[in-house]
């Protein structure tokens, strides 16, 4: 028998949210960080590195399905993501600078993920069990229309995550898999209410997962949404018997093609060599202190990564206890639960976490039928006091940083971004400016005694995290891009040696092979298979045994250079001696 909704919603809360409105957010999360800075460390360099190599490949189609940067291969057998960037790079034209081609093509994906996420949640709304109480008489709120809110609400909480801002805007397989996750998530979803499109989006989703480094989780999410399937449609005779219009059900085509994609992708995850076995629990990891450490890192992680939705989700599983098997409950709680696991078992947690947002801001979507109107003014009040108190810091750190008044935060802003040097840039500034007023405005639209729509509650969070970030890519780009580049330590090993004909390297990360390749455009070359490059730069790893490794004799220490914000990706730098 059905359990009683707890959604309890009027026509009146249920008004569309403007589309320009949504538009405009979207395109100001989405936007800023796109010019005025290069490729971050170390994913985002790294990843830009493979997709360059990519794109100057020339040993024909066998080197896509075994991308190399001097002669190493990516940790994370990911494909279609340096597919996307390699293309992007070939396609751009002239004027147009290689990486932010990337960035540009990579905007596109999380655009893409916003629009999957909405339709995802809009035809989960659509579900009669999703359907808040009828009326006695009359005046509920309408399917279609509470579905868009619901839906606009489920967009607002996904741009409302702090864990999306950056790994968001960072060219990694990370937000490809997020892309393909989503649409996978959109696929299953809609499948009962459409066909070409969710079947499109399940191929997409489940193959793209699977070529994109994220085969086990693509393929766990495929099978659970089949079993999920099955459940439902052996379930559906006795809930029909006992609700008056019930919703679409999955076919049984539906279901074959759930799993006929799976087996492809499995096909494919097996034939390519992409499953691999990569668990590690808690206290195995050899950095690891204790297994209770890593605990309470990975608690740490959760709680900020998927803040503020974390406790809208916990909210909605408790007030939709009694119908938790529902499509709407349990679909999104199955794509929120298997990136949580392998966010535990593995060593990628954040870029695994980074792939349950959309079914989190899902989950904390359902909550806001539920919210009495105290509860929902407190969490606007905290949004507020939160989101306004950060704007305002911003704004003093970077008037401390230009003008060096107040005195203790332009001091605290030398320590972090040391040998910086601020300039004054108009444009930032305006765009800073522009974003400010603006969130000035919808607090005060927020705070009026009229606004009654449903999706009100997370109007703040999403335009205060969209704010943070904009004040972030305008006022602080500069510095963050000096703090997070690795164009100042090019450019130091560029003014010791010029542009030599080569340059070995011993056991340099991915990262500083990419950054030298991209900044500097140094020929680099392995110096264990052979070379006779004039500079030798060595990664400080190698410092205890370099003397078993290479004749100290024949090569003169030129000195140490460092990133000047981070004193951990150091390179040691030899020159040959003439004999």
């Amino acid at each position: 028998m059905n359990q009683p909704t707890p959604a309890i919603v009027a026509q009146s809360a249920v008004r569309r949210l403007p589309r320009i409105a949504l538009l405009l957010l979207c395109a100001a999360y989405l936007l800023p960080g796109l010019v005025g800075r290069g490729p971050w460390k170390s994913a985002d360099i790294t990843s830009f590195g493979y997709m360059a190599e990519l794109a100057r490949n020339t040993e024909g189609i066998s080197r896509w399905f075994d991308p190399l940067l001097l002669g190493l291969r990516p940790e994370t057998p990911a494909l279609i993501p340096y597919w996307i960037g390699a293309w992007a790079i070939k396609i751009a034209p002239s004027w147009l600078h290689p990486d932010l081609a990337v960035r540009i093509v990579f905007a596109l994906l999380l655009w893409g993920t916003f629009t999957a996420t909405w339709y995802a949640v809009y035809y989960l709304a659509r579900t009669s069990r999703a359907q808040p109480v009828a009326f006695a008489f009359g005046g509920e709120a309408r399917p279609t229309d509470y579905a868009r809110a619901i839906a606009d609400g489920g967009l607002l909480a996904l741009i409302a995550c702090l864990g999306l801002a950056q790994l968001g805007h960072e060219t990694t397989p990370a937000l490809a898999q997020l892309y393909f996750a989503s649409h996978l998530f959109y696929g299953v979803a809609a499948l009962p209410y459409r066909r070409l499109g969710p079947v499109i989006a399940l191929m997409v989703g489940t193959i793209g997962m699977t070529l994109s480094g994220g085969p086990t989780v693509g393929l766990a999410l495929a099978v659970g949404s089949a079993l999920f399937m099955a459940y439902e449609r052996r379930t559906a005779k006795a809930e029909a018997n006992t609700t008056a219009d019930e919703s679409p059900g999955y076919s049984k085509d539906a279901l074959a093609t759930m799993i006929a994609v799976a087996l492809v992708a499995a096909a494919l995850a097996t034939g390519l060599g992409l499953l691999q076995w990569k668990i590690q629990l808690p206290g195995h990891h050899p950095s690891s202190t204790s297994v209770l450490s890593d605990v309470r890192s990975q608690a740490k992680l959760l709680v900020w990564f998927t803040w503020p939705v974390w406790p809208l989700a916990l909210w909605t599983l408790w007030r939709w206890r009694r119908l938790l098997t529902a499509r709407h409950v349990a679909l999104p709680f199955w794509f929120a639960l298997v990136p949580l696991a392998a966010t535990w078992t593995t060593d990628y947690s954040d870029r695994s976490l980074l792939l349950a947002l959309p079914a989190l801001a899902t989950l904390a979507a359902f909550a806001l039928p539920t919210f009495r109107r105290s509860v929902a003014a407190l969490i606007d009040w905290f949004n507020v006091l939160f989101f306004s108190g950060l704007a305002v810091l911003g704004w003093i750190y970077w008037v401390a940083m230009q003008t060096g008044v107040p005195p203790k935060p332009a001091a605290s802003v030398a320590r972090l971004v040391p040998g910086f040097v601020p300039e004054f840039s108009a444009i930032p500034f305006v765009l800073a400016l522009a974003a400010s007023i603006a969130w000035c405005w919808l607090v005060r639209w927020r705070t009026g005694r009229h606004r009654a729509a449903l999706w009100k509650t997370l109007v703040l969070p999403a335009g205060g995290t969209a704010l943070c970030w904009m004040l972030l890519m305008t006022l602080w780009l500069p510095s963050i891009d000096y703090a997070r580049s690795y164009v100042p330590q090019v450019r130091a090993v560029a003014e010791r040696v010029g542009q030599p004909s080569c340059i070995a390297e011993l056991a340099l990360s991915r990262a500083h092979i990419a950054a030298l390749q991209h900044h500097g455009r140094f020929n680099l070359q392995p110096l264990l298979l052979g070379t006779n490059c004039p500079w030798l730069l060595v990664s400080p790893d190698t410092i205890e045994r370099l003397h078993l490794i290479i004749p100290l004799e024949k090569w003169r220490f030129n000195g140490t250079l460092r990133r000047p914000s981070s004193a951990t990706d150091d390179l040691l730098l030899y020159q040959k001696i003439a004999p």
